[in-house]
């Protein structure tokens, strides 16, 4: 079997008092979910009282299982951390995937309990950038 080879994840954070606006370009796969899952980490280590993180999906080529786990993940951690994951602007392919698997409203419905805070966009107070590149653009030879 051969895949096509990924075109890698960029990733943009703004930051905000109590809100963390992470934009995702590229594709969100098996050659860059962990990556994503270890940026958040970062984001949720140094965020002392942040109360949403907002996953801006609007230029997210591609998701697939991988990426799908790493959106899950995320959802997790972030309940934990006390804040509330949004996925702002999601494409149709991405709802598609949410709808079929019955994620939707798992990774879109506030934690129970948890904040309902604005939905308005934070302004952002500082901002810097990460290419995070495809890890292998050898087609996938295993089976």
């Amino acid at each position: 079997m051969t895949s096509t080879p990924s075109n890698g994840l960029h990733l943009t954070y703004v930051d905000a008092p109590d809100t963390v606006r992470i934009e995702l370009r590229g594709d969100l796969d098996r050659h860059c979910g962990d990556v994503l899952l270890n940026a958040v980490g970062r984001v949720l280590a140094k965020s002392v009282g942040l109360r949403r993180l907002r996953l801006d999906c609007t230029d997210l080529a591609t998701v697939d299982a991988t990426g799908l786990s790493a959106l899950l993940m995320i959802r997790r951690r972030t309940d934990a951390a006390g804040a509330r994951l949004h996925l702002d602007h999601r494409p149709a392919q991405l709802d598609r995937l949410l709808k079929v698997t019955g994620t939707l409203e798992h990774l879109t419905a506030p934690e129970a309990g948890g904040h309902s805070g604005s939905t308005a966009e934070p302004r952002p107070s500082a901002a810097s950038e990460e290419s995070i590149p495809a890890r292998s653009t050898s087609p996938d030879t295993s089976s």
